[in-house]
């Protein structure tokens, strides 16, 4: 679908989109499951936007997550054996944006914004686990990455985001 518009055509919709018809039913399936966005980071420092991902409870804590094998991300927890992951809330959309390679970061991904520098990676004021690695397998077209949750932070919680049918959005 188009407009005119004076000077050309602008698509109301993403014209490399694939077709709702053509999507495996597995994606069709995950994209249907409202998934938190999260921001994990390891020293180095390296950083991704995860929405593939869940925490759970138990002594001790664990976080589970599926990250590219081949990110930089990945290449900085295996050095490191040590990961930070925070819920990303409504107002931050643009660094998850930024995390998820889909808006350009000159200067580098950490140049915006207050990071504080821990031995789990760069973290910003809120809410947010130290973890350390203790197991990771291929998993579908990712990796499955397991940590044991060694500290948690949390000075303020704000609503989730979250990512539902390829969109953000907000809980409320």
């Amino acid at each position: 679908m188009t407009s005119d518009v004076p000077g050309g055509r602008i698509h109301m919709s993403d014209p490399f989109a694939t077709p709702e018809e053509e999507k495996s039913p597995v994606r069709r399936l995950r994209g249907r499951l409202a998934s938190p966005v999260t921001l994990w980071t390891a020293p180095g420092p390296a950083g991704l936007t995860v929405s593939s991902m869940l925490v759970a409870d138990g002594e001790p804590g664990r976080v589970l997550g599926l990250i590219d094998s081949e990110s930089d991300l990945w290449d900085a927890i295996e050095t490191s054996e040590m990961f930070a992951v925070a819920p990303l809330g409504p107002g931050e959309r643009q660094l998850a944006d930024r995390f998820a390679g889909l808006m350009p970061s000159p200067g580098g991904l950490f140049v915006e914004g207050a990071w504080q520098q821990t031995a789990y990676g760069p973290v910003r004021d809120g809410l947010w686990a130290g973890c350390r690695l203790v197991g990771s397998r291929p998993c579908g077209w990712a990796l499955l990455v397991e940590g044991v949750i060694e500290t948690i932070s949390t000075d303020a919680a704000a609503a989730p985001l979250i990512h539902y049918r390829g969109r953000y959005r907000e809980l409320g």
